[in-house]
């Protein structure tokens, strides 16, 4: 706890905060004052942050498997949506670039509840989403969310990511955003980056959750942006933006959101 404070106030200190301004790159520049500063309220917000709310107040119990032990334990929903889900910020963010970016095929690694990839997928009627999660207990919750959202274009792979990444890959088109929040070991994230940038579009977009997790998780993200097909990165503390488009200079920018 005390690393990850002591690296929030360093990125905070750090990181351009003017919106944009000063940074020289067209490109990442529209994406900062269009994107990530962007405040349209999209009226699907509303509902998937409704569904959050009530999964914050829901006592009963899944029973939930440990992949990394084997383990069962049952746990209170509401417990599981307070450790697990990412904020309303961070959600509402990747709508908005998908929606952006006009993303088509989209692939996510760590369904929990849904509420992310429901934000995912409601960015476009036209876009598909693959979503890779291990427990079967939380994938049928959030199934449960998608009907209720009335979102109909994800498709949920349950099991073991190490084991269910490969075959899905092989079953996808080209991906043009690629959300990756599964084990956060630097092992598996260097293993799930590898495979899924061998399916990338040339103007792919991915973007890795917790690179400041532990220092094995930003050890990881700073080997990630010396990777020869990685062109531009965007480190916000808690995602890091990852830009394959050869046509940018590469260049690693830290911004205060």
């Amino acid at each position: 706890m005390i690393r990850l404070i002591y690296k929030y106030l360093h990125h905070y200190f750090t990181a351009r905060n003017t919106k944009g301004h000063g940074i020289h790159s067209p490109y990442v520049f529209q994406f900062v004052r269009f994107v990530l500063y962007c405040k349209h309220p999209f009226y699907v917000f509303n509902k998937i942050e409704k569904q959050r709310s009530e999964l914050l107040i829901d006592n009963s119990l899944l029973n939930i498997t440990d992949l990394g032990t084997g383990k069962n334990r049952s746990m209170k929903v509401s417990d599981i949506a307070r450790r697990s889900l990412k904020s309303k910020k961070s959600g509402q963010l990747l709508f908005r670039m998908v929606y952006y970016f006009k993303a088509k095929n989209i692939l996510e690694l760590g369904t929990s509840f849904g509420i992310t990839s429901a934000y995912l997928g409601s960015a476009s009627t036209d876009c598909k989403l693959t979503t890779l999660e291990g427990c079967v207990e939380t994938a049928r919750k959030a199934k449960e969310i998608f009907r209720s959202l009335e979102v109909t274009n994800v498709n949920v792979i349950v099991g073991n990511i190490d084991e269910t990444l490969t075959p899905a890959l092989e079953n996808i088109g080209l991906l043009d955003f690629i959300f990756i929040d599964a084990n956060h070991k630097s092992t598996a994230l260097f293993n799930y980056f590898e495979k899924c940038i061998s399916k990338a579009s040339a103007n792919c977009i991915i973007v890795i959750d917790d690179i400041y997790w532990s220092a094995d998780m930003e050890m990881a993200w700073n080997t990630i942006k010396k990777h020869e097909q990685v062109t531009s990165t965007i480190d916000l503390f808690s995602f890091g933006i990852v830009f394959l488009n050869q046509d940018l200079t590469k260049k690693h920018f830290k911004v205060f959101f």
